[in-house]
């Protein structure tokens, strides 16, 4: 099968999971969107911002993809790329979808609480403990092999660390700015074309001044970011 017919078919698949399993799903926890959401109920512009649905959709699909760039390519050369695209198709609808659902329904009906706030609630101080020890372990370990991979990827591709290292601090800047600048559509619709433009810049800037680190100098380099 072709590369591209695959990305069609699982882009088929998916987007009709999304209106037909994801509407069983929705029906299940009661979902109804003129529900106010703890953002709005207990907006305070720190921990509580009412953010428009594309934003919270970045910012949760960056955080879903976790450790999928480092599981996929592992189960793609060990087991063929097959069983990698089933389990992106199955896990992805049937597991990753309803964790994520499942996890945030119960955050909003606890006042934006987190799990091991829920957790302690209902289970007790024992069982949030060992969640949170678990938890806390798992991302010690990804955060590793990210590090590795990341430190190892800088040093042979030193274009790639300074590009790095400005998108971390254009990321930054762009929060700012945001924040203290962009108060209407307008405004954040310039900072975003803005925003963009310098990505693209940067990435040529990297290549132009390359940033030469060690293997080990990567790792501390890189590290900290994670952290």
């Amino acid at each position: 099968m072709s590369l591209p017919l695959l990305l069609l078919l699982s882009a088929v698949i998916l987007t009709v999971a999304y209106f037909t399993y994801g509407r069983f799903i929705s029906k299940k926890f009661e979902i109804k969107n003129d529900k106010p959401t703890p953002a709005h109920l207990q907006a305070d512009g720190v921990d509580y911002v009412p953010s428009n649905k594309l934003v919270v959709l970045g910012h949760h699909f960056a955080s879903i993809a976790g450790a999928g760039p480092i599981v996929g390519p592992i189960i793609a050369v060990t087991f063929g790329w097959i069983p990698a695209v089933i389990w992106i198709l199955i896990g992805g609808i049937f597991f990753g979808a309803v964790h994520d659902v499942g996890s945030m329904v119960a955050s909003l009906r606890h006042k934006g609480k987190s799990i091991g706030v829920i957790i302690h609630q209902y289970i007790g101080r024992s069982g949030k403990r060992l969640f949170l020890i678990f938890s806390f372990s798992t991302l010690i370990l990804i955060i590793a092999v990210f590090a590795d991979i990341i430190a190892k990827t800088f040093v042979k591709n030193p274009g790639v660390a300074s590009t790095s290292a400005l998108f971390i601090a254009l990321a930054v800047a762009f929060g700012i700015f945001n924040r203290k600048f962009a108060h209407n559509k307008s405004s954040f619709t310039w900072l975003s074309i803005i925003g963009v433009c310098l990505m693209y810049y940067f990435v040529i800037l990297g290549n132009s001044l390359p940033f030469e680190l060690s293997y080990v100098f990567g790792w501390s380099f890189y590290l900290p970011m994670l952290l």
